[in-house]
């Protein structure tokens, strides 16, 4: 099989990322769906619920905080298209179980491999961290500049690369057709 196309979307929080992304696989009739939080607070439990709210039922969600690229290779025979809600928040799992290593991160490494051969469109969805203050703490510079690194590096192995800014889609990277 060739290999299909990915498509990074970036941008702030709240941008429109989730939303855009599923706009992107609306034409797909078996929708795949990674979602990489853990509801570890009320807060993010209700954030959850809102996303899932968002897709509609042609959607096969499979949670998953921690290896993605096994789950996009056992997915994507079953579906059309894959999207991968986030990869942040994918991260910080990744980091809080690699507390001991500076990286490179097995998952991580595992999941870029994956991209040089995409088995089925996949919509990556990631925030950009690095834009705002500089963080006031060791940790969350670490993980700004991690996130950073990683998003750079999906970036360079994706087809196109789409910033949302205030819900307009920037493409940063690749051509705009009716895809978007």
């Amino acid at each position: 099989m060739p290999n299909a196309e990915s498509v990074l979307i970036t941008g702030g929080a709240r941008s429109g990322k989730s939303s855009f992304a599923l706009k992107c696989v609306s034409k797909y009739a078996r929708k795949g769906f990674i979602a990489t939080a853990t509801a570890f607070d009320d807060e993010m439990r209700e954030r959850i619920r809102r996303h899932k709210a968002e897709r509609d039922k042609s959607f096969v969600t499979v949670e998953e905080p921690y290896d993605i690229a096994a789950v996009v290779e056992s997915l994507a025979p079953s579906v059309d298209s894959i999207v991968i809600d986030c990869i942040t928040i994918w991260l910080s799992t990744v980091m809080d179980r690699h507390r001991d290593i500076d990286g490179p991160f097995p998952p991580v490494e595992r999941f870029l491999s994956l991209l040089d051969n995409v088995p089925c469109p996949l919509y990556i969805v990631t925030n950009e961290v690095g834009m705002g203050i500089v963080p006031d703490n060791a940790l969350a510079r670490r993980f700004r500049d991690i996130a950073g690194t990683v998003n750079r590096r999906i970036a360079e192995r994706a087809d196109r690369v789409v910033c949302m800014i205030s819900g307009l889609p920037m493409t940063l990277k690749g051509s705009v057709d009716d895809t978007f």
